[in-house]
């Protein structure tokens, strides 16, 4: 059976942030609220459980949150512990009516898996894989899903002093969407904490 990641805390990842004015701990980035927010895609309700099992956090942190959705017009309760992802929610996160069945979802994250061992055997290669963790509602048992999000982080094998320049930006970039390949049901971007300190599925062996 695949294996999955758990921790008990999320840090502050580096995305967006909740509002200084809201009450979400400082530990919680907007962007793994947003995470599961696009999980809920075709999901006819969920409950404050389902947020915390899948964020890896208390049920406090977890009502915190909802308190912080709601506010901003993201979910909406609709009965004791049942919510509704709002169209606003199912925008910010960037959800997508599910679509793929789990079984290739598992066929492109093993070939994105290969990918990576060959990148990371390959001294020619300017960068080195040094984490990648998938998520997304294929972690789920639903019967359709999305295509998978998955961070990946990049070390150049030869440091530079622009590493942080529009042009390497760029380059990285490029290298990520050649990482992907064709596939659709990959979304590849820069790995930031939080992916990893969510439920989760690590690639690198």
């Amino acid at each position: 059976m695949p294996r999955t990641t758990k921790r008990s805390k999320l840090s502050k990842g580096e995305g967006q942030k909740f509002g200084p004015d809201q009450t979400v701990p400082p530990s919680i980035s907007a962007a793994a609220a947003f995470s599961f927010l696009k999980e809920t895609k075709g999901i006819i309700a969920w409950s404050l459980r389902d947020l915390c099992k899948s964020l890896n956090i208390s049920a406090a942190d977890g009502k915190r949150v909802t308190a912080a959705l709601e506010m901003q017009g993201y979910i909406k309760l609709q009965e004791a512990d049942r919510w509704l992802t709002t169209l606003a929610g199912e925008t910010v996160s960037s959800a997508k009516s599910p679509r793929y069945t789990p079984e290739s979802i598992e066929e492109a994250l093993a070939a994105l898996r290969h990918r990576i061992e060959l990148v990371n055997q390959d001294p020619k290669s300017h960068y080195k894989i040094t984490d990648a963790a998938a998520f997304g509602d294929f972690l789920s048992n639903q019967a359709r899903v999305q295509a998978a999000d998955v961070g990946i982080r990049l070390l150049r094998r030869k440091s530079s002093s622009a590493e942080h320049s529009k042009k390497e930006q760029i380059a990285r970039q490029q290298f990520l969407k050649q990482l992907r390949g064709s596939t659709p049901m990959l979304n590849l971007k820069p790995y930031e904490e939080w992916m990893t300190l969510r439920n989760h599925r690590p690639l690198l062996r």
